[in-house]
């Protein structure tokens, strides 16, 4: 997969060098089950048409950029977390389109015209909700007269999770509410931040959102280990382990990430044998 970074100063260049491609849109921030469904509609309609399937995101979040910097986002995952699960779903091409105030300012013909068709776009798709162009006055309903005409377009509709939309801001609201039981069913995997352990502390590297402060069950994982513990989250955001892991640590270099489980009420809710969870150090593969 080939990963581009578009701005003004080489928009032109890459508009020249396309090839024909079917393309998804959103800001896809924690690729969910409604943003797979997407991609999946846009894998589908490019193999059909025996095309290269693109992937349009953004970067930094709208909101920050539209409040001056007023508006925080906590991010779900990096751009790197993004690029690789974009090629584990048969991306071939990955725009990260820079989004400052001259973006925001395209009208939604402009917007259609140079990072779409001249992009080589033929077939656009995207969630029912998916808005462009300044102030978001476009929208899926008039992208094909937005494009002249030129674009086919499919619009995604909502995907819910007993009865509740599946959306980022959904998700981060959960993790908010340390509410991480249900994560799995919007992400379809569980929750996973990357870290690193420099002997005293753990650090979250950044654009990861940590759940409410709480106690929970956790999996701290290596390349080839991983062992099952309590965490706690303070209301500073500082990660405390429960139980050693400086052999998991030492033999990863520092470098490990956690998968969220459960949070812990009063007391663990459920066994971590009838989750399948092992405590104590395993190892991978």
């Amino acid at each position: 997969m080939e990963t581009i970074y578009l701005n003004p100063e080489n928009l032109a260049d890459y508009q020249q060098k396309a090839s024909l491609s079917v393309m998804a849109l959103g800001f896809f921030d924690g690729i969910h089950n409604g943003h797979r469904e997407v991609i999946k509609t846009a894998f589908q309609k490019a193999k059909e048409r025996n095309l290269s399937l693109s992937v349009m995101s953004f970067f930094p979040h709208p909101k920050t950029v539209l409040s001056n910097g007023k508006t925080h986002v906590d991010y779900l995952m990096p751009l790197s977390d993004k690029e690789k699960i974009f090629c584990e779903l048969g991306v071939d091409i990955f725009y990260i389109v820079e989004f400052d105030r001259e973006f925001a300012s395209l009208s939604p013909e402009k917007f259609a015209a140079k990072y779409l068709v001249d992009l080589g776009v033929v077939h656009a798709v995207a969630g029912f909700d998916y808005t462009y162009g300044f102030r978001g006055v476009g929208n899926m309903d008039r992208l094909i007269s937005d494009s002249g005409g030129i674009l086919e377009v499919t619009k995604v509709d909502k995907v819910e999770y007993q009865g509740e939309k599946i959306s980022s801001t959904c998700i981060r609201e959960k993790l908010a509410s340390g509410n991480i039981e249900d994560l799995s069913a919007f992400l379809g995997r569980l929750y996973e931040v990357a870290c690193e352990w420099d002997g005293t502390s753990l650090s979250v590297r950044p654009h990861y959102t940590l759940p409410a402060p709480g106690k929970y069950v956790v999996t701290v994982r290596g390349a080839n280990q991983s062992q099952v513990l309590e965490m706690i989250v303070t209301k500073e955001k500082e990660l405390i382990p429960l139980k050693s892991f400086s052999e998991l640590a030492a033999n990863n270099n520092g470098v490990l990430s956690i998968i969220w489980h459960e949070q812990i009420l009063g007391k663990v809710k459920n066994s971590y044998q009838e989750h399948g969870w092992i405590q104590g150090v395993v190892q991978i593969g």
